[in-house]
């Protein structure tokens, strides 16, 4: 079965999460498009919905209303049966804590067959054995979690979330609790994974991770307000710059404000303060010229 151009699509997309006191709306008509095959970050501050995007996409929560797809999967009318299959088979999620993708009474080679087991795959071994080899712990196979260290133990729990081989790789903070070694090593994984025609989503506050993808978005308030895109794709760099592993890149992305289908743009703060507009009392007049807009404090 061909793959569809777009691997993620969502529009208009709203999460409410209601409580007996209180509603929160975590996502507010998010837009956001992911090709097939894209490695890209997503960045923002605590509560501006990155994660809740995540879980969305990962099939671990449902959205409350608008449009989202996966592989041109609609993620709105799957039953609980067909959501169950699709977290274990279409979406392969990382944690920051590695902790909940791994078994600790299990060896490293019986972590990454698990979810096989629980799908009846077959070829459990081979699969394991791979993988073991892309994230460069064969050697390892036979050990307890226990015996591992924190990067070690992370590199397995990316191994556990490939081993349905599926097309959709997300990954919330995935370096958070590791060195900038093993960074380095799990954003090589990922980009391999990249290279083999996966789709990868990462969560991240790391702005050395956000230089090693050609696409940053950027969520706040529950809505993409811009996105960030490489000027020199980072293969590219690679390419012409043989030295650069190990190092961190300086960024070269370059930032495009978002306009959503009804035509709302979010200004970035810095500039909001810089011309001391208050939201919500202040307003704001917009003029045409020729290819610019401009917009002045009244």
């Amino acid at each position: 079965m061909e793959q569809p151009e777009i691997a993620v699509y969502c529009e208009g997309l709203i999460k409410l999460y209601k409580t007996k006191d209180f509603e929160v709306m975590a996502l507010q008509g998010l837009d956001l498009e992911v090709k097939t095959g894209e490695i890209m970050a997503i960045i923002g501050s605590s509560g501006s919905g990155k994660s809740t995007l995540l879980n969305i996409l990962g099939g671990l929560d449902r959205p409350t209303a608008g449009k989202v797809s996966v592989n041109g999967q609609d993620m709105l009318t799957l039953v609980d049966k067909e959501l169950t299959r699709y977290k274990r088979e279409k979406a392969g999620f990382v944690w920051q804590n590695s902790s909940r993708n791994l078994i600790q009474y299990l060896t490293v080679q019986e972590n990454i067959e698990f979810p096989m087991v629980i799908s009846s795959t077959s070829g459990k071994k081979a699969r394991a054995l791979e993988l073991l080899e892309l994230i460069g712990l064969p050697h390892k196979r036979k050990s307890k979690i226990n015996e591992l260290s924190g990067g070690e133990q992370q590199r397995v729990a990316i191994a556990i979330a490939l081993a349905n081989n599926p097309g959709l790789i997300l990954a919330d903070e995935p370096t958070g609790s590791v060195d900038t070694r093993t960074t380095e090593i799990i954003m090589d994984i990922f980009y391999e994974l990249h290279l083999l025609g996966n789709t990868v989503i990462i969560v991240t506050h790391d702005h050395a991770i956000s230089n090693r993808v050609d696409r940053v978005a950027a969520i706040r308030d529950g809505r993409v307000s811009s996105e960030y895109i490489r000027q020199n794709f980072y293969a590219d760099t690679l390419n012409e710059v043989s030295d650069l592993r190990g190092e961190v890149i300086e960024s070269e992305h370059k930032e495009f404000l978002v306009i959503d289908k009804s035509g709302r743009v979010q200004l970035p703060r810095e500039y909001i303060d810089k011309m001391g507009i208050i939201g919500g009392k202040d307003k704001v007049y917009a003029e045409f010229d020729k290819d610019k807009i401009t917009l002045a404090k009244e």
